[in-house]
């Protein structure tokens, strides 16, 4: 009960009447054009749910509420899965927002497991978006952190903040939030002049 309860809150009253659609058989087509029209249907109300859940996940993260979190944030991988395929690189925001969220919540084994399937994805992918490596790097290195291995959190944040210049240039908003994660781990090493010049960076 707990559980469904916290799925309704977190997402399923959100999109409750866009699924119905969605899990009644298609109709018959009398023409390839209709079934066509009708398949693309489909595909643009699974589309929406996954905006719905992955903006819903995002806003309960910004919000302090993982746990909230999580259920949008499945959601919005079930239907990347159906949409895009398990092994497509397009499911890896998915993976990423249900890895930031188990962080937050402190499910570290949860949150290992989908940056890895995530990382697995991006490696496959030679034509992978920098925006995406950089979040996924970016995500490596919180894990990393969290678990106490700063040298591996610092490898990943290093790759996080290239890559993040790569994409939206050395000066821009993405790339700052590497350098502010590198600062508090050189905080932790006790390292206070290298922080403070990368919150100077910040």
């Amino acid at each position: 009960i707990d559980h469904q309860e916290a799925d309704w809150v977190s997402i399923h009253e959100r999109i409750c009447q866009l699924l119905i659609p969605i899990h009644t058989s298609l109709p018959f087509f009398s023409s390839e054009k209709e079934r066509k029209h009708g398949m693309e249907q489909l595909q643009n109300r699974q589309k929406y749910i996954i905006d719905v859940a992955r903006s819903t996940a995002q806003k309960f993260i910004l919000e302090g509420e993982p746990g909230k979190a999580i259920p949008a944030g499945l959601q919005a991988l079930r239907f990347s899965v159906r949409v895009h395929g398990a092994c497509s690189v397009d499911v890896v925001p998915a993976y990423l927002l249900l890895a930031e969220a188990c962080m937050d919540a402190g499910y570290l084994t949860q949150a290992t497991t989908y940056l890895s399937q995530a990382q697995w994805l991006v490696l496959k992918t030679p034509a992978c978006s920098l925006a995406v490596q950089h979040k996924l790097h970016q995500d490596l290195g919180l894990l990393y952190a969290a678990k106490g291995d700063l040298e591996q959190s610092l490898y990943h944040l290093a790759n996080d903040i290239y890559l993040a210049s790569c994409a939206f240039g050395p000066g821009a908003v993405q790339t700052a939030g590497g350098y502010f994660q590198m600062a508090k781990i050189f905080l932790r090493q006790n390292k206070t002049d290298v922080a403070n010049s990368l919150f100077a960076e910040v």
